[in-house]
């Protein structure tokens, strides 16, 4: 199948980039410059993870167009267009929270075993809520939540290697820091980020660099860092590469990095000269732009360490 072959039938099916992206595994910048042809010569592996996908759709026209076209409706694709049921421990515990791509909304308990269903609704994207960290403070233990304009997001647990990358890097700048007698201090989570300086948008970065110490309190960090990392996962996909994305640039990160164990790849993003990433494979050494690529992140070498756990 060619470029031209699959550009038409994204046309026919009205695939978003964002819905080919979530899909197919391959970055959301890699498929617009695909499918707006600005990368001439795309990777093999790329193209097959392309193929694959429309070969899937082919096989399944009708539910593919549905789906496709339901995500359309929203700018930043804030929903995964599924409906269905998931679970918050603790009936008391009644919030408006969101899982990956679906918006939540407590709405049905059944008291005999204390579980509290929570049934999925459609939520615009951008849109704002009304919660505080005042609520978040008062969440009941155990559940794991972002909040990010008013909007609980909630939080899967992260797998081993996902934990276990995130703390080898944050080692890495640690590292860096120390040998350079630096004042930045590296930090993983969990970790909360006061990341406005306000009560409506507090998150927990994978890993992160603050290099003004005078954000870093007892209880979190208040303002944003100077680099993020967060690892992805399948059920936090879309909300790192799209929510948390723009979230970031906006609250004013200088750089933001997106780490796929799975693809070994990751995007970088350095807001203060480009809006689209610089893709790096794992057998690249990633240099930290905001020391000046004086460090860099051997991601072959740490992958070497979780890959018994793969």
């Amino acid at each position: 199948m060619t470029i031209d072959e699959m550009i038409a039938k994204k046309k026919e099916y009205g695939f978003s980039c964002e819905y080919i992206a979530q899909r197919s595994g391959v970055p959301f910048s890699t498929v617009q410059k695909v499918f707006s042809k600005v990368s001439p010569s795309p990777r093999r592996k790329t193209l097959e993870a392309l193929w694959k996908f429309f070969d899937e759709a082919d096989s399944t026209t009708a539910a593919a167009s549905t789906q496709a076209k339901r995500s359309s409706y929203f700018d930043d694709d804030d929903t995964d267009g599924t409906f269905g049921f998931s679970y918050v421990n603790d009936c008391d515990a009644v919030y408006n929270a969101v899982e990956g791509t679906s918006a939540l909304k407590q709405d049905m308990c059944d008291t005999s075993d204390n579980t509290s269903y929570v049934r999925r609704k459609r939520t615009k994207a951008g849109a704002k809520g009304d919660k505080t960290l005042k609520d978040y403070l008062a969440l009941p233990e155990g559940v794991r939540v972002e909040l990010i304009d008013g909007v609980f997001y909630d939080m899967a647990a992260p797998s081993s290697p996902h934990t276990y990358l995130a703390s080898d890097i944050r080692e890495v700048f640690k590292a860096y820091i120390k040998a350079n007698k630096g004042e930045c201090v590296s930090m993983a989570a969990p970790v909360d980020v006061q990341l406005d300086c306000d009560d409506k948008t507090v998150v927990q970065p994978d890993a992160m660099i603050i290099c003004d110490r005078s954000k870093i309190t007892k209880l979190r960090v208040v303002g944003a860092p100077d680099l993020v990392v967060e690892v992805l996962s399948q059920s936090n996909w879309h909300h790192d590469m799209v929510r948390k994305l723009k979230k970031y640039k906006e609250a004013g990160v200088r750089e933001y990095w997106i780490v796929n164990i799975e693809e070994q790849y990751v995007l970088v993003y350095d807001f203060t000269k480009a809006d689209f990433p610089t893709e790096y494979d794992f057998d690249d050494e990633v240099p930290v732009g905001i020391w000046d690529g004086n460090c860099k992140v051997n991601f072959r070498e740490l992958y070497k360490e979780i890959e018994f756990m793969l």
